[in-house]
């Protein structure tokens, strides 16, 4: 691989910036070019975000022989579509997730990665939090005991209001799924990644709060703090949920339950979860990302401060600033690029060598889940999670 990996980004809405920013921080990788639907658009934001190359036509990224890697970041349904076409292109590939529509289609993702041998990766990056490194290391030194039971919430508010309106809400852009598969998926991933055990059956209760949503009809009155009085809505049907509870089974006969809501109140991204032992119990919340709270019975609860001083060795490598120095968001993700990109740069196969980041197993699996969780609502009764493959 060249000393300088070069990166295309398609799709710069909020996520891909956040995508650039953190791989700049990484100083091996470029970010050498951006597609957008339109040549006029694309070149307006490659000078605004100092990029060299412009593509009105991600087709035309896909071709150009510098480009190394490509970061899917454009709304769901145009993820299986172009994770297949630039891996035909012979580009390793980072994609938001999800991954896919459907667990049908992530399987061929997954076929597609192994086939043609390139690194792929999915941005589950609640996962590369510092502290969610240390609490993997916990459990696998034993410190909890046997984890017993998982059970947590993501709860966000900004769909309260029946007049708060995205394409998200859109099931034929967003998908069939929408707090699950947006915000569920990432509490899954979290908490399969610390305890080091999958789901395999879910019972699940959905609900679709708001039926009908008020689309504003002017464009970008979406999240315009004008009043309402002076803006025009048209009812537009909803059917994808606002909220749901699951409740779980882990493969080892651990038992959990966990709930989404994007119509909390005062919750803004509050992914958080515990994890009870037979001998300690934990509890972290990505709003406070630094503080880890610690369950015992027999002797005072104690809470402990993301600092490398006071992790476990296997741990350490995940932090990158002095105890106090709180690591957030943004660094979780330059956490995942880190992983991604250093697994190219050594020239590591994902046929062959172990990630240290999510790849498209842990995306196709992710599917799974929803699927499952879909199934288990229509049907009402508990669902296997099945892996298509």
């Amino acid at each position: 691989m060249k000393d300088i990996i070069k990166v295309g980004i398609i799709g710069t809405g909020f996520i891909g910036p956040a995508h650039i920013e953190a791989i700049r921080r990484l100083g091996f990788v470029r970010v050498e070019a951006i597609a957008e639907h339109g040549l006029e658009r694309a070149q307006s934001l490659a000078e605004k975000l100092s990029i060299p190359k412009a593509y009105g036509d991600y087709r035309e990224m896909l071709n150009d022989p510098d480009i190394d890697v490509v970061h899917n970041c454009t709304p769901n349904h145009l993820h299986y579509g172009i994770n297949k076409e630039i891996m035909q292109a012979g580009k390793h590939v980072l994609s938001e997730k999800p991954l896919a529509m459907n667990s049908e289609e992530s399987a061929e993702l997954l076929r597609l990665a192994k086939q043609y041998g390139i690194v792929h990766g999915v941005n589950f990056n609640y996962r590369k939090y510092p502290m969610m490194k240390q609490v993997s290391e916990m459990v696998k030194h034993g410190e909890l005991g046997k984890v017993n039971l998982v059970h947590g919430s993501y709860q966000q508010d900004w769909l309260l209001y029946d007049t708060d309106f995205n394409w998200r809400l859109a099931k034929d852009v967003g998908g069939k799924s929408r707090a699950i598969a947006d915000i569920g998926s990432h509490w899954c991933d979290t908490v399969q990644y610390v305890t080091g055990k999958k789901i395999v059956e879910v019972f699940s209760d959905l609900w679709t709060v708001h039926p009908i949503r008020k689309k504003p009809m002017a464009i970008g009155a979406t999240y315009s703090r004008e009043s309402q009085n002076n803006i025009d809505y048209e009812p537009v049907e909803v059917s994808t949920e606002d909220y749901g509870s699951v409740l779980i089974h882990l493969e080892d006969g651990s038992r959990g339950v966990f709930t989404v809501s994007q119509v909390s109140a005062g919750r803004k991204n509050r992914l958080s979860f515990e994890l009870n032992g037979s001998q300690k119990s934990v509890f972290w919340d990505q709003e406070e990302p630094g503080q880890l709270w610690i369950g015992h019975r027999d002797q005072p609860n104690q809470r402990l401060t993301a600092d490398p001083a006071l992790f476990h060795d296997g741990a350490k490598s995940s932090i990158h600033h002095p105890g106090g120095h709180t690591e957030g968001w943004p660094d979780s993700i330059k956490n995942m690029m880190l992983g991604f990109y250093t697994f190219i740069r050594e020239g590591k196969n994902p046929l062959h060598d172990i990630t240290d980041f999510a790849t498209f197993k842990d995306g196709h699996f992710s599917m799974c889940i929803t699927d499952a969780i879909l199934q288990s609502h229509e049907q009402k009764k508990w669902v296997t999670v099945q892996q298509h493959s």
